[in-house]
């Protein structure tokens, strides 16, 4: 028999979401059976599989040991745990991801991303250990592509990853990016309104100015920062958010971003990818959990700016 007290990251969840995350080498359906034959109690009396947890509520699992021995993953030990943060408070951390970072792992065994760099960081600080983690895992609440240096959200809490996740989706964060792109823009500002399908095999995005079979609309707009003969310093704002957007519609428009070969742009010596930056972070929401409601943030140096400035004093 082991048994778990309910804390605060682990409240306000149901019983089966707990123990598929507590126990993971539980199958579902032998769980199913544990709580309907009451081999699973919360507080010593039966439980629903819906129900709710609540903070000091005592989860008795008589089970077999093997269930019990996971071993614990510190993998992101072996990462590095530098961080560079821009705000940081009790629930939420603001992180400046550099260019060619993985969010998150993308392969089994130890790889280096911002995800186990922000687990790292919080272990370093004592204020994440896994042998003491029962449920909640300390998370990045939206990703980067790996060659999009930017602001990236990771909570410490639970509670704060469920509001900034629900805040997202409701699209209450706005987001701007700065990006390179080639030629010479006819619009200094434009709201464009097309139409997203992204081929799973090639991992890439074709635009359509009408709607078709398997398609979303997705909106976009720009504003020129600052424009060049051969290339412009952008500023982004997505209205929806599908992979490669900004990426797919600055090509569609014939000004691909700088380096970016696989929607069009040339090929240069210096190997880079993408010229895009997510600088910028506005929580347009009233929200009295958070320190950060109504506040913006930005990064004051990025390297797409410098790039540019490199690009404008040899080329222009």
């Amino acid at each position: 028999m082991k048994e778990f007290i309910i804390q605060e990251n682990d409240a306000n969840q149901r019983v089966d979401k707990f123990i598929q995350k507590t126990i993971p080498a539980l199958p579902k359906s032998l769980m199913y059976k544990a709580i309907r034959n009451k081999k699973i109690k919360v507080n010593r009396k039966r439980c629903e599989i819906s129900q709710r947890l609540e903070v000091g509520d005592h989860v008795l699992c008589f089970l077999a040991e093997d269930f019990f021995d996971t071993k614990v993953d510190n993998d992101f030990l072996k990462v590095p745990s530098t961080l560079t943060c821009i705000y940081e408070d009790q629930d939420i951390v603001l992180i400046h991801k550099p260019s060619g970072l993985l969010t998150h792992k993308d392969k089994d065994g130890v790889q280096d991303n911002l995800q186990d760099r922000f687990l790292h960081y919080l272990y370093n600080k004592k204020e994440y250990n896994p042998n003491e983690k029962q449920s909640f895992l300390p998370s990045l609440c939206h990703r980067l592509d790996r060659n999009t240096e930017g602001i990236v959200i990771a909570a410490k809490s639970a509670e704060a990853l469920r509001r900034m996740n629900e805040h997202i989706k409701k699209r209450e964060i706005d987001k701007r990016y700065l990006c390179i792109v080639e030629g010479k823009l006819a619009k200094i500002k434009e709201y464009v309104v097309l139409w997203h399908h992204k081929d799973q095999a090639s991992n890439k995005v074709t635009l359509y100015k009408h709607q078709r079979e398997d398609s979303v609309k997705v909106e976009t707009s720009y504003q020129v920062i600052h424009q060049g003969k051969k290339y412009a310093l952008v500023e982004v704002q997505l209205h929806t958010g599908k992979s490669h957007q900004i990426r797919a519609v600055m090509s569609y428009l014939g000004h691909p971003l700088y380096g970016d070969v696989k929607y069009g742009a040339k090929k240069n010596n210096r190997k880079d990818y993408q010229a895009l930056c997510a600088y910028k972070v506005m929580f347009d929401f009233e929200d009295s959990y958070f320190n950060i409601s109504h506040k913006t943030f930005k990064l004051e140096k990025t390297d797409v700016e410098k790039l540019y400035n490199q690009l404008e004093n040899s080329d222009f």
